[in-house]
């Protein structure tokens, strides 16, 4: 091949490998207690299993419908309709796509043309600002400020353009925690309106809120109609290796979403929808212990990371905690995470890559709690060697 073209395309140049495999790998040479990466070390509920088990057996082996199949986008449209009043007919309003993920993908190389914007908070989950790439579309940033990680208004208005056409949204927030409360819901959908934004909604943390209240997008006044809602049974069910999400549209844009989508997997593992369809009719107490375990270990990484002298605001939702790592002395995320992983045997991620403002995020790391709690007390417990660099 010629030495003059460069073998990875110019849209994926500067991505490479991602955060969380470089951290990962860290953490395994030095045998850190991983508290980085964003997938629980326990198993989901056994119902999950045993369902899929009985669907490999009971035949269910061969290419699903490619939207999905019926049993789940039924399951979803059900599960969605009692909880939040929003109607969606299952066989030309839901896609299952391979996690929300390719979801992600799938909406915006669908929905964008090249030189289209796409407005985003940041930091963002890694794949946005990737996915934007790859559409030809240009991303637009509005930095969530800590310590409360919020906007300030005249940033997010000045973000949206005659230019915009989506609005990329994440509540609860990864990797913040936050939950963003109605009156900003409101205000995104008023520019939304304003400008003729389609909003693609990422809402895989919404069972996993502890304070304040998740408000689907899609709710809100003239936001159905132009709202690609996105979720995930991952983290729900704690199952993030079977990639089992779904897309929730009117009819137009989830068929813009199928029409990539039918080319990108076309199918999504055939077993793994059958059982997730019925893990989404779980009684209410599955999804209420799921949420209360979860603020119990909030509670307590959170408490654990004060104590140690981070400064930490509670996480409102999601699995994450950010912290600020000033006052033990450190100035920058990546110096850091490396000690934490070298010196302490405690891995976290350096949340900058997710920023294109990176003076807004150098200080900040961002700890996971989806774990056992043997898991939690052994990184607190190494954690504890932080104490005393305080001041």
């Amino acid at each position: 091949m010629s030495d003059e073209r460069p073998v990875l395309a110019t849209r994926l140049q500067g991505f490479g490998t991602t955060i969380f495999a470089e951290v990962t790998r860290l953490a395994r040479a030095h045998g850190a207690v991983n508290l980085a990466q964003g997938f629980p070390d326990f198993e989901g509920p056994p119902i999950t299993r045993s369902a899929a088990i009985a669907a490999i057996e009971g035949g269910h082996n061969q290419y699903a419908r490619m939207q999905g199949a019926p049993e789940l986008v039924t399951a979803i449209s059900e599960t969605l309709a009692a909880r939040t009043g929003l109607i969606y007919d299952p066989m030309t309003e839901v896609v299952v796509t391979s996690g929300a993920t390719e979801g992600i993908h799938c909406a915006l190389m669908s929905l964008c043309e090249p030189g289209d914007e796409v407005v985003m908070l940041e930091p963002y989950y890694d794949s946005y600002r990737a996915c934007c790439k790859m559409a030809g579309a240009t991303p637009r940033f509005v930095t969530l400020h800590a310590p409360d990680f919020r906007w300030r208004p005249d940033e997010v208005r000045a973000a949206f353009s005659d230019r915009t056409r989506v609005l990329l949204l994440n509540t609860p927030h990864n990797p913040t925690g936050r939950v963003l409360d109605r009156a900003e819901m409101e205000q995104l959908a008023a520019l939304c309106i304003e400008h003729d934004v389609i909003c693609v909604t990422d809402e895989v943390y919404d069972r996993i809120v502890f304070d304040g209240e998740h408000i689907p997008m899609a709710t809100l006044p003239g936001m159905r109609e132009r709202t690609v809602t996105l979720n995930s049974t991952g983290k729900t069910f704690s199952m993030t290796g079977w990639k089992i999400g779904w897309a929730t549209a009117p009819a137009e844009l989830a068929s813009a979403v199928a029409t990539a989508h039918q080319f990108v997997t076309f199918a999504v593992a055939t077993p793994f929808q059958h059982a997730m369809a019925a893990a989404l009719r779980s009684p209410p107490e599955y999804f209420t212990t799921l949420a209360d375990e979860y603020r119990g270990r909030r509670d307590f990484l959170t408490e654990a990371l004060q104590r140690v002298g981070l400064a930490v605001e509670p996480s409102q939702g999601t699995y994450f905690v950010m912290a600020d790592v000033r006052p033990l002395g450190f100035e920058d995320d990546v110096s850091f995470c490396r000690h934490l992983i070298e010196e302490i045997g405690v891995a976290a991620l350096p949340p900058t890559s997710f920023y294109e403002n990176k003076d807004a995020g150098r200080f900040l790391v961002r700890f996971a709690f989806c774990k056992t709690m043997d898991t939690l007390r052994a990184g607190v417990e190494r954690l504890e060697a932080l104490r005393g660099r305080a001041g």
